[in-house]
């Protein structure tokens, strides 16, 4: 039985981009959840006929 190294090159190319993708779309998806979280803890204030 014979190893196909250019078939496992591929498979290994494959995943480590697949894992690199993953990765910069966990940090991106942090970035607007940690925003996101911060834009819900300010609220604006209300400027109506009750502000005095």
């Amino acid at each position: 039985m014979e190893i196909d190294y250019a078939l496992l090159g591929l498979i290994a190319l494959a995943l480590i981009i697949f894992i690199l993708w993953l990765v910069r779309r966990n940090i991106k998806d942090e970035k607007k959840f940690e925003k996101d979280s911060i834009q819900s803890e300010l609220k604006p204030e209300k400027h109506g006929k009750d502000h005095v």
